[in-house]
């Protein structure tokens, strides 16, 4: 039902009626949003416009309490840009590597990291970014692009038992949150363990203000090449997001599939009548 024209309340409000409709409404605040480098941006006030993305953020409780979060970003008018799908394919490879490399004994940590390394070598790709990408990665210059960590647990809360502390859920004795910007955003680090449900929920957002903030410092500039990073300022921000359950021998994930691809997303945009 996305199209040029309509308003992000009015489909914040369908999300949010599917949601009540088929168990006991939404998990936490609907985020929808054109301007997706915004995180947890509850804002629904703006038309959608021709050439915009739209990044859609949103879960439902069961009838049992239980929680689901869902991210997936869509071009408004249905097609992406070649600068759009070039950002959303890095996006996807690494939701998908991150989701593959789920399984009892790995630390999400490592998943984490597994993730940015991928979105790390896209970019340099792209021309966004340079040098040494095990380096690159080591010292946080990827945060630029993706301040968060890439999931958090999930159960009857949405972050599930993060009112103890995300240091007493996410960590234990074995592992220690880092105190480097972007690597200390992890909600989630310890061991995957049979049992446990997490997020895997890559993103890249360019943030105006950040990149003002960094390209200012002169900051990690053997990694990122500012001249071209401008080029990408009001571009927004693509996450792709899924409920991953670890199994005995490796990973499922929850829920009926939503498309993702470039090409399911393109196919769906705008496929329903209004009414």
């Amino acid at each position: 039902k996305t199209r040029v024209g309509g308003t992000e309340a009015e489909l914040a409000g369908i999300v949010e009626g599917i949601a009540l409709s088929g168990g006991n409404g939404v998990s936490f605040p609907v985020i929808l949003s054109q301007h997706g480098e915004t995180l947890h941006n509850h804002n629904h006030h703006l038309t959608l416009e021709e050439g915009r993305l739209l990044l859609i953020d949103m879960g439902a409780e069961n009838g049992m309490n239980y929680c689901s979060d869902n991210t997936r970003t869509i071009p408004v008018s249905g097609k992406f840009t070649p600068k759009q799908a070039a950002i959303y394919q890095i996006v996807y490879d690494a939701n998908m590597a991150g989701i593959a490399a789920c399984k009892p004994g790995i630390y999400f940590r490592d998943v984490h990291e597994i993730a940015v390394t991928i979105i790390t070598k896209g970019l340099q790709e792209l021309g966004l970014m340079k040098g040494d990408v095990a380096e690159s990665v080591k010292a946080g210059a990827h945060a630029l692009f993706m301040p968060h960590g890439l999931g958090h647990q999930m159960g009857l809360d949405v972050h599930d038992m993060e009112d103890f502390g995300e240091d007493n859920v996410g960590y234990d004795e074995t592992i220690s949150r880092s105190p480097i910007f972007g690597w200390g955003s992890l909600r989630m680090a310890k061991e995957l363990r049979p049992g446990h449900v997490v997020t895997v929920e890559p993103g890249i957002y360019f943030v105006p203000h950040l990149i003002e903030i960094w390209k200012r410092e002169n900051k990690f500039s053997q990694f990122l090449n500012y001249d071209k990073i401008d080029e990408y300022v009001g571009f927004g921000g693509i996450r792709v997001e899924d409920d991953v359950l670890i199994t005995e021998t490796g990973h499922r994930v929850l829920g009926k599939p939503i498309p993702k691809s470039i090409a399911e997303v393109e196919a769906i945009v705008g496929s329903e009548p209004l009414t």
